[in-house]
């Protein structure tokens, strides 16, 4: 098991991607904060890992709120089951967005939100967890950023901006976090079947409208929690220990 003693933070994890690295991650021996805003979700994400004799607790958190992420970050250090007193690992993994549309279709609160989750949230991580980090002698952060960072289409302009900027956090913090032994890398998935894909494509989610934007992606299919997982395994894990600044695309292709 690769993540034997480690203390892992994974937000949004109660469903989708982040639900997928968390139970991977207690797979390989971490315990796992699964912080999500719906802490019903994080909960049975949470039950569900711990049945399967894993280490894993619920958090509820709002990762554009600077509060909540205090909180959050104090809870993982003090809930009883783990009794390290640490975090090892970091995964900004909670992102929204915006229906695929023209861009000025977009009204202002909106945009304010999908920037406050999707890039605030990275920046909040870092003012509670750097200092945890240090202390300790060293941590990894995890972004997930996105494909449409590298490789933006119309109709997703506000958070293709957001990808990109997390794209450009995770190699800018990487460099100047690397003295401390923090590593810092970000994964860039292709759209997957998780609860946000109906957003992301044009019009209504139909089977036919799935299949053309399979088309454009050359393995040709959609990305998986658990093709996320393992990518992100790799890179929190001693395995990927040479690799900062590193932003992975998980595309079947799509980017290039």
């Amino acid at each position: 098991m690769k993540l034997v003693n480690k203390v892992a933070v994974i937000t949004g994890g109660g469903s989708g991607y982040g639900e997928g690295m968390a139970t991977l991650f207690a797979e390989n021996g971490a315990t796992v904060a699964v912080a999500d805003i719906n802490l019903e979700a994080a909960t049975c994400v949470a039950d569900a890992i711990n049945k399967n004799g894993g280490n894993a607790f619920p958090v509820e958190v709002d990762v554009s709120n600077n509060d909540s992420m205090a909180a959050m970050a104090e809870a993982t250090l003090g809930h009883a089951s783990n009794g390290s007193n640490r975090i090892d690992i970091f995964v900004n993994n909670a992102g929204i967005t915006h229906k695929n549309g023209p861009m000025l279709g977009v009204d202002e609160a909106t945009y304010d939100r999908i920037f406050a989750v999707n890039v605030k949230s990275v920046y909040l991580s870092a003012m509670h967890v750097v200092p945890i980090f240090r202390k300790q002698g060293g941590g990894v952060f995890l972004n997930i950023a996105s494909t449409a960072g590298v490789r933006p289409r119309p109709g997703l302009t506000w958070y293709n901006s957001t990808k990109g900027a997390v794209i450009t956090m995770t190699k800018s913090m990487a460099v100047e976090l690397a003295p401390d032994k923090i590593r810092v890398n970000a994964i860039n998935p292709v759209a997957g079947d998780t609860p946000l894909l109906h957003q992301f494509l044009p019009g209504e989610d139909t089977p036919e409208i799935r299949q053309k934007f399979k088309d454009t992606i050359p393995l040709g299919r959609l990305s998986l929690p658990i093709d996320i997982a393992k990518a992100a395994l790799f890179l929190t894990s001693d395995d990927g220990e040479f690799l900062t600044g590193v932003c992975l695309e998980v595309d079947g292709g799509r980017c290039i």
